[in-house]
């Protein structure tokens, strides 16, 4: 169903939990992962480490199994080509997101970067070209918020941007729902953009670290 980006939120992660060491990720149509004395309860978000490049430094919304196993929701690792079966697989660690801190007034979204790399050979003794997927472009965002430096989420953003650490964007649709999480570092220009007719605003850059994730469902935030 057709969407309008009226109504969107964007949050990014300002407080994780302790890291909790993961034994091993299964080849299953929704990876189920161990971790003994996990903690988590279904529908936490967590950044993953993982031995699995494909997962690696990603963020994931988990399902409660037992007390020592959890599911990524929607998550395919039956491929053993992409997710290589073995003693440990997959071994790493996670850290649960404990807190989001909302960015208001958000203003010009832009994103960039997620285009496959094609690699374009010919071969001598043929007439034709040939081209083959070499990963993909780094993803990134932009966004431009309003120059209130008195709110919770510029004081997120300027921390953000200062100590450069890892974190995520979160964007909801309307409603809450649909949420989109973006591995990234913040970068944001605390000089204000100032133009005639427009209001002043601040200028904030997502660099993302790892390929978006997304889920259907509502979160409350």
């Amino acid at each position: 169903m057709a969407q309008l980006p009226k109504g969107s939120t964007f949050a990014i992660a300002t407080t994780f939990a302790a890291a909790v060491v993961v034994n091993s990720i299964t080849n299953a149509a929704e990876a189920v992962v161990t971790a003994p004395a996990h903690g988590l309860t279904t529908g936490d978000i967590i950044e993953l480490s993982t031995s699995f490049t494909r997962l690696n430094r990603r963020f994931f919304r988990v399902t409660q199994l037992s007390a020592s196993t959890f599911s990524l929701d929607t998550i395919d690792t039956q491929n053993v080509a992409l997710y290589p079966n073995g003693t440990g697989q997959g071994a790493g660690s996670f850290r649960k997101v404990t807190a989001w801190t909302q960015i208001p007034r958000v203003m010009n979204p832009q994103t960039s970067g997620g285009e496959p790399k094609n690699v374009t050979y010919e071969f001598l003794e043929d007439e034709n070209e040939y081209q083959i997927n070499n990963g993909f472009t780094a993803v990134g965002y932009t966004i431009e918020i309003d120059d209130d430096i008195t709110t919770p989420g510029y004081a997120a953003l300027m921390k953000a941007t200062e100590e450069q650490t890892d974190t995520a964007v979160r964007i909801l649709m309307k409603g809450g729902k649909n949420p989109t999480y973006l591995a990234c570092n913040v970068a944001m220009n605390p000089m204000p953009v100032l133009q005639e007719g427009q209001i002043n605003r601040l200028r904030v850059a997502f660099n993302g670290r790892a390929r978006p994730t997304r889920f259907t469902g509502t979160v409350i935030a």
